[in-house]
């Protein structure tokens, strides 16, 4: 789940500072529990809860960020200028597909394919604080974890509901592949009825006439024996 972001706007629009006027630096999972409060703080002052709610998001986010930081592979990236101005993190998505489990209907053999061979990557959050005047830093983000990562492949999943972070990510070059079911979260007093998602995937390399929407499985990856 991901704070709700603005979209980012056409290239050349804008008042923004130098690309290198804001630093991404690459955290280890000590060094992201040492910020877990700044990183909320971050996400309390980014997002546009309504008055009383910060608390509760505030409380979400936390959870989100123990529970990933727990699992194989964890990446967290901050970028900063004076201050921490976002930060993105995220992990592989396991092979045996549990990610995307839920899905409406079928799922799309080359995303299924490139889960299978390991090349798909979980963005599970994106923040950029909306006073920054860079406004790459969500693309920056998303593309250095991917590339650090080697994926050919992004994941990510949004509240159906949310439609300015459904807006941001297709304005970064994510596609809409379909919806999934995800139990509500067992830690509210009073789980609502089960989530429902979007599923967004961000392919990485070129797009060709044959794969227009880039999601080409690749020669060299096969499924796990």
């Amino acid at each position: 789940m991901t704070a709700p972001l603005t979209p980012e706007p056409p290239r050349g629009e804008g008042t923004r500072t130098p690309a290198h006027a804001v630093r991404l630096r690459r955290l280890n999972r000590w060094q992201a529990e040492t910020l877990r409060e700044d990183l909320a703080d971050l996400y309390v002052e980014s997002t546009r809860a309504q008055p009383g709610q910060e608390y509760r998001g505030r409380a979400a986010f936390l959870r989100r960020l123990t529970g990933d930081v727990r699992r194989l592979g964890f990446a967290l990236l901050v970028a900063e200028d004076m201050t921490l101005a976002g930060c993105a993190y995220g992990f592989p998505v396991p092979r045996q597909g549990t990610w995307w489990r839920g899905f409406d209907g079928t799922l799309p053999q080359s995303v299924e394919q490139l889960t299978a061979s390991g090349h798909v990557f979980a963005i599970t959050e994106i923040v950029v604080h909306p006073h920054t005047d860079d406004q790459g830093i969500a693309r920056r983000l998303q593309e250095r974890l991917l590339s650090d990562h080697h994926a050919s492949l992004g994941a990510t999943l949004v509240a159906e509901t949310d439609a300015p972070a459904c807006d941001a990510f297709l304005s970064w070059g994510w596609q809409d592949i379909g919806s999934l079911r995800r139990p509500p979260d067992p830690t509210v007093l009073r789980p609502a009825d089960p989530v429902l998602l979007r599923a967004l995937v961000l392919p990485i390399g070129p797009r060709t006439a044959a794969r227009p929407d880039g999601l080409a499985h690749e020669d060299r990856t096969q499924r796990p024996g």
